[in-house]
C-alpha cells in the first residue's frame, strides 16, 4: 500500500535536506524523466519531459537536487508545470523551460536553448529565476551556498 502521501513527502524532504549538504557534481541529460536512475539522485537532471504531476512522481523515484523539464505549453490549468508543486513539497528544486525555446522530449535542446519559464519555491530560494537560460540556471545552482543545517 505504501506510505500516506504526507508522510512520503516528509521522508523525501528529510532525505533531500541531507543531500543539500553534499556538492552536486554531475549534470545528466535524459530525454524522458522515466529514464532517471539511482546514479542521478542528488544531482542535476535535465529532461525533455513535460513538468506535469506524473513526471514529478517519476523524478521522485531518485530525487535529484535540481530537476529541469519543459513547460509543454503550460496546458489546461497549468497541467504542464503542476509537477513543480509536487517537487517543491518534497524539497526538490525544479524549473521548466518554455516550449517556445526548446524541443519537447529533447534534453539537449532544453540545455542548449531553453529559457526558464517557471520555478518552484525551492528553486526560487536557490536564486533561480524565470528568464534565465537553462545553462545559466544550472551554473547559478552549482555556485549556491550549501545548506549547513
Amino acid at each position: 500500500a505504501g506510505l500516506p502521501a504526507a508522510l512520503y513527502a516528509d521522508v523525501l524532504r528529510k532525505t533531500n535536506r541531507r543531500r543539500t549538504c553534499l556538492r552536486v557534481v554531475k549534470t545528466f541529460l535524459i530525454d524522458s524523466i522515466s529514464a532517471i536512475t539511482a546514479e542521478m539522485a542528488g544531482q542535476i537532471v535535465v529532461s525533455g519531459s513535460h513538468g506535469g504531476i506524473s513526471a514529478a512522481h517519476l523524478a521522485l523515484a531518485h530525487a535529484p537536487a535540481l530537476a529541469i523539464f519543459n513547460d509543454a505549453g503550460m496546458g489546461l490549468d497549468d497541467a504542464g508545470i503542476r509537477g513543480l508543486q509536487v517537487l517543491d513539497a518534497a524539497g526538490v528544486a525544479a524549473i521548466v523551460v518554455s516550449h517556445n525555446t526548446a524541443h519537447i522530449g529533447e534534453a539537449a535542446s532544453t540545455l542548449e536553448t531553453g529559457i526558464v519559464s517557471a520555478v518552484n519555491g525551492v528553486a526560487s530560494q536557490s536564486g533561480l529565476l524565470t528568464g534565465q537560460s537553462c545553462r545559466a540556471a544550472i551554473s547559478f545552482f552549482l555556485k549556491r551556498p550549501l545548506d549547513k543545517g
